[in-house]
């Protein structure tokens, strides 16, 4: 990791003219990226060498000398993480705190695989690359910069603003699921591992920004077949390995039933214009009738799409037989699945069991670290905070609210009745977004316009 000047950090942040603007809070431009270069040099990742309590020390550093007292920041050890909790004190006690929520974990991610290291911050044709720098170091770096900028220039929130870190997220949520029970008596949860804005794919330009209201529930189902197994040299007509190879499948052609909720029908019916003219033709035609076929079909072949209109189940890991020369005694799968709000776990296993159509398969769930909640409610005074901190940048964007087909910390405040909203306030073209993948990359610009709706959206939100 190289050091990071000033001025070729300014110069970074004008970079591109979709989205530089004249400096406004130039510390915090410079704090939130220089940190970021930090946290994504420290590899947090489940294990033994996991170095997100250092993350975790590195922003209690940033946020006592940005003003914080040292007895206002928690750092929790959990096994081979830690969770981050620091507060910044309102002037009104009797009111519900604002939280501010991240994850300070990543992946997996192997050097081999990615064209360069991922725990080597690289600022490459006005890009920050490296691994976190979409999910979501960036993010928990621009919250902490926001928050001091408003100390420097002398904001005093009405309600406490609570920052929290979680150190697992990726993995099994436990400390999220500890913050959570924490925070149980918080006002509204600030996830900033959510939705953002997206960039027009030929352009570079903004062109429309949405939150998240809800998320599916992530859960996992063991299958298993088992018979008596035998000599290699018999092969029979019963074969573990073969029974189950059929039964995925099967379950592969499987469609679970395509919905609506009132969150996927505003994102289709605003995101629409902005698609392929066929991809926004599906979009709008499935908002008006989530039977359609033809739009099924389509919304069904975009990998980004196809998580919001119903349930997905993948396979993602399969082990089977225990020796080179016998036939399998036992075979077994993982199914993940993203299910849409309103479905149990145990309605779901049900329709994998009749899916896979074979009497000799258990359907297990051994799900961990998740939970089944509804959607957060239609706050007005959170959609307007929204609406002016990205209008406060972009005069007119349209910002509407959609559902993520993934997992958040989210999940724990809303299983504690504390609304929570998943709100990234960096744009990005889908096209780049490479969360858990590789060549994780974010602009460096959108680092301006983030800071600037950051502020006004949480001055709003604590006044």
């Amino acid at each position: 990791m190289r050091g990071t000047v000033c001025g070729f950090v300014v110069s970074c942040l004008m970079a591109g003219s979709a989205l530089a603007a004249p400096a406004s809070h130039p510390q915090a431009e410079t704090q939130a990226l220089s940190l970021a270069e930090k946290a994504i040099a420290l590899r947090s990742v489940e294990g033994p060498a996991n170095q997100t309590p250092q993350v975790a020390a590195l922003f209690r550093d940033a946020l006592v000398q940005g003003g914080f007292a040292p007895s206002d920041i928690t750092i929790t050890p959990y096994r081979d993480t830690a969770y981050l909790i620091a507060r910044w004190h309102g002037t009104d006690p009797s009111l519900k705190p604002l939280v501010i929520s991240g994850h300070m974990d990543v992946v997996e991610a192997k050097a081999s695989d990615w064209t360069h290291d991922p725990f080597k911050p690289q600022i490459v044709n006005g890009y920050l690359l490296g691994h976190g720098s979409t999910d979501m170091k960036l993010d928990d770096t621009l919250g902490i910069a926001s928050l001091l900028a408003l100390k420097r220039e002398g904001y005093r929130p009405r309600r406490d603003i609570i920052i929290a870190f979680s150190g697992d997220e990726e993995t099994e949520m436990n400390t999220g699921q500890a913050i959570a029970k924490l925070l149980d008596r918080a006002d509204l949860v600030l996830n900033l591992d959510g939705a953002n804005g997206v960039l027009d794919e030929r352009t570079g330009k903004p062109i429309y920004f949405s939150w998240e209201g809800a998320e599916k529930s992530y859960a996992d189902y063991r299958l298993t077949i088992t018979n008596p197994g035998g000599h290699s040299s018999e092969p029979r007509a019963v074969n573990a390995i073969d029974e189950l190879a059929a039964a995925l499948l099967r379950i592969k052609q499987h469609r679970f039933k395509p919905e609506l909720n009132d969150l996927t029908r505003a994102y289709f019916v605003s995101a629409a214009q902005w698609e392929a003219p066929a991809t926004g033709a599906a979009m709008r035609a499935f908002a008006a009738d989530p039977t359609d076929e033809k739009a099924i079909a389509t919304l069904s072949a975009d990998p980004a799409l196809i998580g919001r209109i119903g349930t997905t189940c993948v396979v993602t890991m399969i082990n089977g037989g225990h020796a080179l020369n016998a036939l399998p005694q036992r075979a077994r799968a993982n199914i993940n699945c993203r299910i849409f709000p309103g479905h149990p776990r145990p309605e779901i296993a049900k329709e994998l069991q009749a899916a896979a159509a074979d009497p000799a398969l258990t359907v297990e769930d051994v799900t961990a670290g998740s939970v089944e909640t509804a959607a957060s409610p239609m706050r007005t005074d959170f959609v307007k905070a929204v609406e002016h901190g990205i209008h406060s940048v972009y005069p007119g964007m349209p910002v509407f609210p959609s559902m993520s087909s993934g997992a958040s910390d989210s999940m724990w405040y809303r299983y504690n009745h504390v609304p929570s909203y998943g709100m990234s306030p960096l744009f990005i073209k889908p096209s780049e977004s490479f969360m858990h993948g590789l060549n994780e990359r974010t602009p460096v610009a959108s680092i301006r316009p983030a800071i600037d709706a950051m502020m006004v959206m949480v001055t709003d939100l604590s006044h």
